[in-house]
């Protein structure tokens, strides 16, 4: 009851055009830019607050209903908020109620400095330079000239990877391999990997910290691995190994894709069609049955 008295005092503030002069501070402010940067959340700096048409509550943002309704304890409160349906919005400077719509009705000011109509976004801060893709259907960060859409992938890359990545279906529309956040609609970075698989690029930092090298999807390389490779070859020529272990394996690569028969070694297995050690065991050759455990 008492925020509702605060939001009607608030609303009967703005009764007038002199009252309104008045709280915006005359005419030399204008009207529009009242209170940027100053609302919003964690996620956006904006002047409104949203209500969600799924729940009829109010929230700042879509991420914040999502994280507050995802970690309810009872399963069926658990939903997450479909932007494109937010029909309604709340003035965060005047608290009040309106259709969806750029500049508030009641107060004047815009809330959010950008602003679309599709995706029912707002952001003041326009130094992320937001756009509208028509063919993902949402806002993306970065300016669109800096972004194509791949429509295979069915998601905007950098320009640097047009013509220059390996396409996967839909690579986007899939979650990170590693934290499992569902990658599209991720206000996270994405790093495309060499075989096109997509991943956060924190995740894919940790990933290089603790020296694993290959795609969790596919397990190709991610790296150029050629160095590595040597020095592995001048570790097993320097290692010989015990007679009981001199016999011939059946192994396949994760990088070409292509089997090959070479002697075992502990140290690794070398495809002998690309030269890669990313390979696989799969049987003794003599016998095609499992090579003896090493212990």
């Amino acid at each position: 009851m008492e925020e509702e008295n605060s939001a009607q005092k608030k609303r009967e503030d703005f009764g007038g055009e002199d009252r309104k002069r008045e709280y915006f501070g005359g005419e030399d402010q204008k009207r529009e830019d009242f209170g940027k940067l100053q609302f919003g959340c964690e996620h956006y700096r904006r002047r409104c607050k949203i209500r969600a048409p799924c729940c009829g509550r109010i929230f700042t943002c879509r991420h914040c209903h999502n994280e507050a309704t995802t970690s309810s304890s009872n399963p069926k409160e658990r939903h997450e908020l479909v932007r494109h349906d937010v029909m309604q919005v709340i003035c965060a400077v005047c608290d009040v109620e309106q259709p969806v719509a750029k500049v508030c009705s009641s107060c004047g000011v815009n809330m959010g400095e950008y602003f679309c109509q599709v995706c029912k976004f707002y952001d003041d801060e326009i130094k992320k330079k937001q756009f509208h893709c028509d063919e993902c259907g949402i806002c993306r960060v970065g300016g669109r000239e800096n972004f194509f859409h791949c429509p295979k992938c069915g998601s905007c890359y950098s320009v640097r990877l047009c013509g220059n990545h390996s396409c996967v279906e839909d690579s986007m529309k899939n979650h990170c391999p590693i934290c499992y956040e569902y990658l599209f609609e991720s206000l996270k970075g994405t790093e495309v990997l060499t075989c096109g698989h997509t991943i956060h690029v924190e995740c894919y930092r940790e990933m290089r910290n603790k020296n694993l090298y290959r795609c969790p999807i596919c397990f190709k390389s991610t790296l150029d691995m050629s160095r590595t490779w040597e020095r592995l070859d001048e570790e097993i020529e320097a290692t010989a190994m015990p007679e009981e272990y001199r016999y011939e394996v059946l192994i396949m690569c994760s990088d070409c894709n292509r089997s090959s028969r070479v002697f075992f070694h502990i140290f690794g297995h070398k495809c002998l069609h690309c030269n890669s050690y990313n390979t696989q065991v799969r049987s003794r050759a003599d016998t095609h049955r499992e090579p003896p455990a090493i212990t």
